[in-house]
């Protein structure tokens, strides 16, 4: 009888895996650096919009990126939020609700999982 010919797939997912969280980190400090250095695009018009003690609408975010509007919230969870890691408050008003990030520190949340983690 032929044995059958095929690899454990198992070790080579982990690997994978672990490869794809170090370069995860990596993209998330390349995405700061060119928020630093290119204010001409559409995230660094979002963040800087953010970061004044206004704050901004989604109606004002969507106009100056002229994204949609699902897109300019997508932004808003994954990466301020989760990539970035930057505190941002929500407030409802007159004109709507406003974001802003806070302090322009990174929320407690994610300072949280960083000392699980270590």
């Amino acid at each position: 009888m032929a044995k059958p010919k095929f690899k454990p797939k198992a070790a080579t997912r982990s690997a994978a895996r672990k490869t794809g969280k170090l370069r995860s980190r990596a993209q998330s400090a390349h995405v700061l650096s060119k928020l630093a250095t290119g204010p001409s695009t559409k995230h660094a018009r979002i963040i800087a919009m953010l970061r004044t003690p206004a704050g901004a609408t989604i109606a004002s975010l969507v106009t100056a990126t002229e994204c949609q509007q699902h897109s300019v919230r997508g932004f808003l969870a994954g990466v301020v939020r989760k990539k970035l890691g930057l505190d941002l408050v929500s407030e409802q008003t007159d004109k709507g609700r406003v974001y802003r990030i806070k302090d322009g520190k990174v929320s407690p949340a994610i300072a949280d999982r960083a000392k699980r983690a270590s």
